[in-house]
């Protein structure tokens, strides 16, 4: 050896400051549970979502559904996000009419009870809108203040979320909230929040310019094929443009914690072509899920059924296989498979999907076990 000391000392300090970027910008998957859809529902509609769960089960009646397992949640944690829509859902209303809606809203929510994840979705930061997006916020914050996420939609560039970043420090001092309390998700809904004018990825710099406060990055099925030029009819979730842009979003949030989630599909399962659209909600959601994306939108109360049986069958179907692989990497077996550490990381953390939505009540290893493998 001929390195000495202060040959490694001085290694120590040439990559200190790169070891203090990667710390900061890649922290790794953010622990807990992701919910596995965002459920938006038009903020003067808002007290409608508590009887999602039993339209749902209604849907169900009509056909001879198998899954009792399906029914049960539906029963028991019908929705598991919800977002109070005060953009393209709600529309625009006049300062008076949204004013007593926010107020309405946030008063519904605070007398309870709630799904497990909840936010509103203000109004873009565009010139046309902005005004109005930051009285929604505002106001909310007079009548709720438990935790909840600012979905901020139609984001173009940097400047528009350094300047949100801005409106959550100065609410949180009016409001005499911990620094940090207010945390959003940034909708990627048109091409120059994937790729920028200068032919840089702009979604990453979305993440860097939230300076930790984005909790995740929510694809717009319909404005981004829209904006992309895609014709009304070919615009879906499986689209090659659809692709392109969920693949620069998930290399952007990879191992940042900020967390990302597929957009919707505007098929609705109601009337003669319900079994058609659930199918096609079904093998949507299965795909998302093969690709990486663990949570969606779902727009209707009878795309519930869909969504978890599609997400149990797709945590349920490995199951057995990532138990195997665990237990022989942990024991160094020799298998057919040379699984390295990241794929252990990788089968530990889809057991516990599993288990935190539910479809899996034994993931073959206990939770604390697992945990030490993330």
């Amino acid at each position: 050896m001929r390195l000495s000391d202060d040959d490694h000392a001085e290694f120590d300090v040439l990559l200190a400051g790169h070891d203090a970027f990667l710390k900061q910008r890649y922290p790794g998957e953010r622990p807990g549970r992701q919910p596995v859809h965002t459920v938006y529902i038009p903020a003067d509609q808002a007290h409608d979502f508590r009887a999602w769960g039993e339209i749902a089960l209604e849907a169900m009646d009509d056909f001879p559904w198998p899954a009792g397992d399906v029914r049960d949640k539906l029963r028991r944690e019908p929705i598991e996000d919800l977002r109070i829509d005060f953009e393209d859902g709600y529309g625009v209303r006049d300062d008076q009419q949204e004013d007593a809606v926010v107020r309405k809203a946030g008063k519904f929510l605070a007398d309870g009870p709630v799904p497990p994840f909840v936010g509103i979705r203000i109004k873009s930061l565009e010139a046309a809108t902005r005004r109005r997006a930051l009285r929604t916020l505002d106001l909310f914050l007079e009548s709720y203040q438990d935790a909840f996420v600012v979905t901020l939609p139609k984001v173009s560039g940097t400047d528009q979320v350094t300047a949100m970043v801005t409106l959550c420090e100065k609410l949180e001092r009016a409001y005499g909230l911990a620094a940090g309390f207010l945390r959003f998700e940034i909708q990627i809904e048109l091409p120059s929040a994937v790729l920028a004018a200068d032919g840089t990825a702009t979604v990453a710099r979305l993440i860097t310019a939230a300076g930790g406060r984005c909790t995740g990055l929510h694809y717009g099925t319909y404005d981004y094929s829209a904006a992309a030029g895609v014709a009304a009819a070919y615009q879906a979730m499986d689209h090659p443009v659809a692709d392109y842009a969920k693949a620069v979003m998930q290399a952007a949030a990879a191992q940042t914690g900020v967390r990302l989630s597929d957009g919707s599909t505007n098929i609705l399962p109601v009337g003669a072509g319900k079994a058609e659209a659930w199918q096609l909600h079904y093998r949507l959601v299965r795909r998302s899920l093969e690709r990486g994306f663990y949570q969606g939108w779902d727009l209707h109360p009878a795309q519930l059924p869909t969504r978890y049986a599609a997400t149990y069958a797709f945590f349920r179907d490995g199951r057995d296989a990532a138990v195997q692989r665990l237990h022989r990497y942990l024991a160094r077996q020799d298998s057919g498979i040379a699984d390295e550490p990241a794929t252990a990381r990788a089968l530990a953390g889809y057991l516990l999907r599993g288990l935190d939505c539910g479809a899996l009540t034994d993931a073959g290893l206990p939770r604390a076990d697992l945990l030490t493998l993330i």
